[in-house]
């Protein structure tokens, strides 16, 4: 599987209003598994009146043959697609796996990246009149901030039992088994069975690759980092995803829960998702 030297795949969505034109653009991540067409009905609701980019992470979708070695690499990798793209001013808004890399890019990599440029800037190295992109703000649906020591070894195993099945088995029996861990029991049969089918176009082994480069024992524990950011963080869960629910609650950051939803609230309900990301950016990331 060769390495990404640049960008992801990428598609940009919006209108040429004047309005859109002074807004950030909202640059969609998707969770394991999915890809960038995975937002299409949120930004359907959202491109009328903000600029939209939705990006495929390495190992899924059109960049699927792009594999990143850790957190800094997939994060190199999506600051090198916002530099191509000629973005200014973004808001970030990731879902699970997207989340996570999401709050790993403005609490860890963003700020080292920003060290790098000014040193790079004092010693005439940068030539960018424009300057870096700007994160305006991360909206956070489904993310974990991180485990416990005493629960990394634990969640090491399990995520490597999962990609040795996902390099080594039929995809359509391991995403069957896949959906039935408890973050998705508000999943019905037929949503379910959706979810599947859509999801058996994945390379198995990148999938794998992908899981273990960014398994959740390997994070470090963002909260603190994200509670001392001087962007806003909004976070949004579902009202029948208990575990991340809770999460939320704890945080002592803003968040919404959206009624009617699991884990993945935006697949669930989007417009509802659609209507409270709306609010977060005209209250607090405009």
């Amino acid at each position: 599987m060769p390495h990404c030297s640049s960008r992801l795949y990428s598609e940009s969505f919006g209108c040429s209003s004047p309005l859109a034109a002074e807004r950030p653009v909202l640059v969609f991540l998707h969770g394991l598994l999915g890809s960038g067409r995975d937002w299409q009905r949120v930004i359907a609701e959202m491109a009328t009146h903000w600029p939209c980019l939705s990006i495929d992470l390495p190992g899924h979708g059109h960049s699927k043959w792009c594999r990143a070695d850790g957190f800094d690499d997939v994060c190199r990798q999506l600051s090198a697609t916002l530099r191509a793209r000629g973005i200014r001013r973004y808001v970030l808004v990731g879902y699970s796996l997207g989340a996570r890399i999401a709050m790993y890019y403005a609490s860890c990599y963003l700020p080292a990246e920003t060290d790098s440029e000014v040193a790079g800037e004092a010693g005439g190295e940068v030539d960018n009149e424009f300057g870096p992109p700007r994160l305006a703000g991360l909206v956070v649906e489904g993310g974990n901030f991180g485990l416990p020591e005493i629960e990394r070894e634990p969640r090491w195993k399990n995520d490597l039992c999962w990609s040795r099945r996902f390099a080594t088995e039929s995809l359509d029996s391991v995403l069957a088994d896949w959906y039935r861990q408890p973050v998705f029991l508000s999943l019905n049969d037929d949503q379910r069975q959706g979810f599947i089918a859509k999801r058996s176009d994945n390379l198995g082994v990148a999938i794998a690759h992908m899981l273990q480069a960014t398994s959740l024992a390997k994070q470090p524990f963002l909260l603190p980092l994200l509670t001392g950011l001087t962007m806003p963080v909004h976070y949004i869960c579902g009202e029948n995803d208990t575990k991340f629910k809770t999460l939320a609650s704890q945080s002592a950051l803003d968040h919404s829960v959206i009624g009617g939803a699991g884990h993945n609230v935006h697949a669930e309900q989007p417009d509802a998702f659609a209507g409270t990301l709306r609010q977060i950016l005209i209250n607090k990331m405009e």
